[in-house]
């Protein structure tokens, strides 16, 4: 996978048989995370976003995988994700950058969760999350 793409760290939180989901401003499901800042690793990263995002202190634990993903035509990021598990505090508190957030329950995801696209590649790492332990 080249390295030359724009780097998202995404965490895929799950929590008593259910994943994490923000909408974002192009109507499709999202996982937490985004961009690291100079010099910041990326469970650091992770950790950071989460809690900006939706309000949620969090474990950042195995490596799940990474994946290209097309955010607008031509225009590509490169989601590397990880397992997170949150620590205490399960309700969400959703940022200005999403419409909504939601625990999802595992048995429910499919390439649309509650009339909303949850791109391929993000429903990948999820289910990839769900059957490894947390830590790296």
């Amino acid at each position: 996978m080249s390295l030359n793409y724009p780097i998202s760290i995404k965490g895929v939180v799950l929590h008593q048989g259910r994943v994490l989901l923000l909408l974002n401003e192009r109507d499709e499901w999202d996982l937490p995370g985004g961009r690291p800042d100079a010099g910041e690793d990326h469970r650091t990263a992770l950790v950071r976003e989460v809690c900006e995002e939706a309000g949620l202190a969090v474990e950042a634990g195995a490596f799940i995988g990474e994946h290209l993903f097309e955010v607008l035509p031509q225009r590509f990021v490169r989601i590397v994700a990880y397992i997170c598990k949150p620590l205490g505090d399960t309700e969400i508190a959703p940022s200005h950058e999403h419409r909504q957030a939601r625990w999802i329950a595992l048995a429910d995801l499919d390439e649309r969760v509650a009339g909303y696209l949850l791109p391929t590649g993000y429903l990948g790492a999820i289910r990839q999350a769900a059957r490894q332990p947390l830590s790296p």
